[in-house]
């Protein structure tokens, strides 16, 4: 999709230019010392655009200190302010932020106020050369958008046009758009259709893409890595962030594996061979690694993407010749120690060949050998698992527990990372169940629409377990929570009728 160039401190968005990755702090923004520091490791590992939870007022202060801090050390990577509940807010950090980011679903809870409360923000915005994302969640809609159109891609594309009307109404261009959900489908879908609306709307604001609550480990990559490859293969997006529940750095790391596939400049070679009868197309690349975080490229931006070669069959030749077609990681330009490294090449470039495929329902994932990826540093059983996971990524079956996980951020109510471990190894045995770890109210409940059960931090060392989206165990403390929850699970699934698939 052709958009056109929003502004974001030094960075350009969309219009051309190369996509950009970005993160989001999950420290405390009123601690400015722990702030300053993780900013400065995301900016190291090349992060173009850095969030901040932003509450109140006094986070607004400490953003400003924050950012004021990073430029005295000669960091300069742009900040984007997040925030929810208010307006007020939002204008007041519009003076100091390089970018505010505003969700519809509660930037006003009354409907009839958000064109005048979207109109004085806006005046900030130009007042101040600051950016804007209008950013849709698929679990916190506005209530008159659930009413009328649910849950659904096209409730979230409405509430999304709804803001962009507003905007282009009052000819303020400098917004970037965004709709995020924890289900690849529902995800990829709804920024189609993003896509066809503002096309019909005579609209070109650049999108920013992502999975939101994606999770950590291998199933995170692979669901952030399915649903954002497959849209920028269709030339969708000009920025994302990759939403895992870890450091921010490794959102980064991970992200970068992404931008090689987008430049075909890259690509030394693309032969036709044959195996056992079978056509395959043999795609090789190699991309040094860059030496500054700001590329001329998008592929440069990436450093040291592709350290192996990469064979890959395409999901068409699949579709068309032969199931036996496959992934390939040839691992001998890496070194083998660095086996994360080997696995993260392995989701991107899988993905890359088979998420679209799999996501639409071309592919027929029954037919499929397994594995159907090669790497020469893994075992088939490891392969077969790997395969099964990413699936599982692409909602075709479901042989795990899924987890559904914010990346946590200033408003997270516990030990994010240390929780979703815990619950993983506590749930691990189970199959068929879907679990949500979250943070905090803002994303919590409506986000755990697709789960079947729930654990939300309440603050003060107190969890809220839900089943669905109704809360079934208020006020737990932190220490005995995970245990709560997975008596809570096993007991229903022991129940007459709801048995484990």
């Amino acid at each position: 999709m052709k958009t056109h160039t929003v502004t974001v401190g030094n960075l350009k968005i969309g219009g051309g230019h190369p996509v950009s990755v970005q993160t989001m702090c999950n420290t405390d923004t009123l601690d400015i010392e722990a702030s300053v520091a993780q900013c400065k490791r995301v900016a190291a590992a090349g992060a173009q655009l850095i969030r901040l939870t932003t509450q109140a007022p006094p986070q607004v202060r400490a953003f400003a200190r924050i950012k004021d801090t990073l430029s005295q050390q000669g960091i300069h990577v742009p900040l984007a302010a997040d925030v929810h509940f208010s307006a007020d807010t939002a204008m007041e950090v519009a003076r100091v932020a390089d970018k505010v980011r505003i969700n519809p679903g509660n930037f006003s809870r009354d409907p009839s106020q958000a064109t005048a409360l979207l109109g004085t923000l806006i005046e900030a915005c130009n007042q101040y050369h600051t950016a804007l994302r209008i950013g849709v969640n698929h679990g916190s809609l506005p209530a008159h958008i659930l009413e009328q159109y649910g849950d659904t891609p096209d409730g979230m594309c409405r509430a999304a046009m709804e803001y962009l009307t507003i905007c282009r109404d009052l000819r303020f261009t400098n917004v970037v758009v965004s709709i995020k959900s924890s289900n690849t489908r529902v995800m990829v879908q709804a920024n189609r259709l993003l896509v066809e609306r503002m096309k019909e709307a005579g609209m070109t604001y650049p999108i920013h893409l992502g999975v939101t609550e994606s999770g950590s480990g291998r199933q995170g990559r692979l669901k952030s890595a399915a649903g954002i490859i497959t849209l920028l293969k269709e030339g969708i997006g000009d920025t994302f962030r990759v939403s895992l529940t870890e450091p921010p750095e490794q959102e980064i790391h991970f992200g970068k594996l992404f931008l090689p596939l987008l430049s075909r400049q890259h690509a030394v070679a693309v032969a036709v061979a044959a195996a056992d009868s079978a056509p395959t197309v043999a795609a090789k690349a190699s991309t040094p690694a860059p030496t500054t975080p700001g590329a001329t490229s998008a592929a440069s931006a990436a450093t040291a993407a592709t350290p192996s070669s990469i064979t890959a069959a395409t999901s068409a030749e699949a579709t068309e010749a032969t199931p036996a077609a496959s992934v390939c990681i040839d691992t001998s330009a890496t070194p083998s120690s660095d086996e994360e490294v080997l696995w993260n090449q392995l989701i991107v470039s899988a993905c890359y060949e088979w998420a679209p495929g799999l996501l639409d329902g071309t592919i027929d994932w029954k037919t499929l050998p397994m594995p159907f990826v090669e790497a020469s540093f893994a075992t088939k059983e490891e392969l077969i698992d790997f395969c099964m996971d990413l699936l599982q990524a692409t909602r075709c079956v479901f042989t795990k527990p899924e987890y559904i996980s914010c990346p946590g951020c200033g408003r997270t109510k516990f030990d994010l990372e240390e929780t979703v471990r815990a619950v993983k190894e506590a749930t691990a045995h189970l199959k068929g169940c879907t679990i949500a770890i979250m943070g905090c109210i803002v994303n919590g409940p409506g986000e755990m629409a697709d789960a079947q059960y729930g654990y939300v931090g309440e603050g003060n060392g107190k969890i809220t377990l839900y089943k669905g989206k109704t809360p079934v165990m208020r006020g737990i403390p932190q220490e005995e929570a995970v245990q709560h929850l997975l008596e809570l699970i096993e007991s229903e699934q022991q129940s007459p009728g709801n048995g484990a698939p």
